[in-house]
Formats: structure tokens, C-alpha cells, sequence
């Protein structure tokens, strides 16, 4: 199945995120030696943002220049609902939605993401 790349247009590429994410029951991440990748946030300063996908292909699209050594890792829906986004919350750290190959896209709080999804779930 050809799976339509992520394009310019963020709304677009975050809307895709949730029943994706929903019908895989997963989320895909890059994992390296120090940790999850991180970015700086283009929006807000002396924040981090940590990528995630709703398609495996999408992050590897990303293993290169600095995450060239990263592996992509699946994440539980479950778990990262009830783990992972309630922790980004607490470490004070966005979630990046379905970036674009340029490292573009949306920024949101993870108790916004945690209650989309509930929502998407429901």
C-alpha cells in the first residue's frame, strides 16, 4: 500500500496523525544512543520538541546528519498515551506532529495530543 508522503501543509499532516496513529496502535519515534530525538522548538525558546509519526516510513525519512546513527521505534498507543505524554508534560517538552522531510510542521502540548487522542479512540 502506497502511503501518501507528508507534505507542506501542517494542519494537513496533523490531522493524518491521529487515526493513523489510532488504526496502527502505535507511534513511531527515533531512538538513539543518548536518547529519544529531540529538537529545538521553532515556536517558543528554551524548549524542546520530541518527533513523532504516524507512519514508520515517515520517520525514517529523518535517519540522516545528526540522527543518522537512530533507529526507528515503535511506541504503543497505550503506553505513550498514559506514559510517554503525561511525562513530555512534566519535563516541559512539545510533541512534534508528523513533521515534513524538512523538519516542519506542528508543535503541541502533550496533554492536547493525550485528550485528540482519547477523543479519536473514543
Amino acid at each position: 500500500m502506497d502511503i501518501e508522503p507528508l507534505g507542506e501543509d501542517f494542519e494537513e499532516n496533523c490531522e493524518r496523525f491521529l487515526p493513523e496513529a489510532a488504526e496502527q496502535g502505535c507511534v513511531w519515534a527515533l531512538e538513539g544512543e543518548e536518547g529519544f530525538a529531540l529538537c529545538e522548538s521553532e515556536r517558543h525558546e528554551d524548549v524542546d520538541v520530541m518527533p513523532f509519526w504516524s507512519q514508520r516510513e515517515f520517520a525514517e525519512a529523518h535517519i540522516a546528519d545528526d540522527w543518522a546513527d537512530y533507529k526507528v521505534v515503535a511506541v504503543d498507543l497505550e503506553e505513550f498515551m498514559d506514559d510517554w505524554l503525561e511525562g513530555m508534560h512534566e519535563d516541559l517538552l512539545l510533541v512534534g506532529i508528523n513533521w515534513n522531510d524538512e523538519l516542519e510542521g506542528e508543535e503541541i502540548e502533550p496533554l492536547d495530543l493525550l485528550e485528540q487522542l482519547e477523543q479519536e479512540l473514543q
